[in-house]
């Protein structure tokens, strides 16, 4: 995810035009959806019903974030506070989890005690109303994720685009209990409810890369390889760290350059890494280490360090 929004402003109101869209379609799902349920009886309903009730959780927790993520760095956070939007994309995917355990053993229990739907013509329009307003606000919160690079808004996007196969979901099976088969409408339950706790495990596991502060991906370290020993008078990289925070980059290298080039041009060899960077990755903090070449070839000459006790 490379943040290509370089305009802070226009950032900070994309970002809040999403969480604010995502508040306002999960209360109003939730309204649809608890008419639709009272009506049915459907379990897959139900189930779709749950999980917007943690949709609109998990919302607020990213709308709260979001405002907490864009607080510029201060005394005690020189940093930023950008890890909240992972923080909030951790405590998502422990409310969907919980969602889907509440939708297993509820779809268990009709699968053993299977039940006739009533007025399943009623479920059936609240859900093509739900799968339309879904996926306009999916298409937003997808296009605001490219465009900023937020995991919490990618986090809630990705959870509203399950929404979306689970809503196709409960209209097969409103539509195949129409047909006399009563067990479909709790297996396809079910279905959700395994299909929901995947996608808790994967926004889990992307809220903990940036906790644990993960290497970017390999096509942004190459990017970053390729940019830098570009530059004139760069004649390698010794070494290079890098993690995200929030929607903000951060790169740390160290250069090598000749061992005779002036403190001053030294410098300025490394404000011109910092610019061209920069420009690849707006908003991006960087710290540029220049190395001379002798110093380089030593320490990478020095055998490694025993391990410790």
């Amino acid at each position: 995810m490379n943040p290509v929004t370089s305009n802070p402003e226009r950032h900070a109101r994309l970002l809040r035009l999403a969480t604010q869209a995502s508040l306002a379609t999960a209360l109003i799902l939730i309204g649809v959806k608890l008419a639709g349920w009272w009506l049915t009886d459907s379990v897959s309903l139900l189930a779709s019903l749950l999980d917007s009730s943690a949709d609109l959780v998990a919302s607020m927790l990213t709308f709260l974030a979001v405002r907490w993520s864009l607080v510029p760095p201060d005394h005690e956070h020189r940093f930023g506070h950008g890890k909240a939007e992972a923080l909030a994309g951790l405590a998502q995917s422990m409310f969907i989890l919980g969602s889907a355990v509440m939708l297993a053993l509820q779809g268990v229990d009709r699968l053993i005690h299977p039940q006739p739907l009533a007025q399943t013509d009623a479920g059936l329009a609240v859900m093509v109303f739900s799968i339309l307003l879904t996926f306009a606000l999916v298409s937003f919160q997808y296009s605001v994720a490219r465009r900023t690079g937020s995991p919490a808004i990618r986090a809630d996007a990705l959870h509203y685009a399950t929404d979306l196969f689970a809503g196709l979901a409960v209209i097969a099976a409103l539509c195949m209990s129409q047909w006399g088969l009563l067990r479909a409408d709790a297996a396809i339950g079910l279905l959700i409810a395994a299909y929901v706790a995947w996608s808790a495990v994967q926004i889990a596991r992307e809220a903990l890369n940036q906790l644990m502060d993960r290497e970017l991906p390999d096509e942004v370290i190459e990017r970053v390889r390729g940019l830098t020993l570009g530059i004139e008078g760069v004649h390698g990289i010794a070494r290079m760290r890098s993690r995200q925070s929030g929607v903000i980059y951060f790169f740390e290298l160290y250069i090598i350059l000749d061992d005779q080039l002036p403190l001053r041009q030294a410098h300025e060899v490394g404000d011109r890494v910092t610019q061209v960077l920069r420009a690849a990755f707006p908003g991006a903090d960087i710290m540029i280490h220049e190395e001379p070449a002798s110093i380089a070839a030593a320490s990478s000459a020095d055998p490694p360090a025993p391990p410790v006790g």
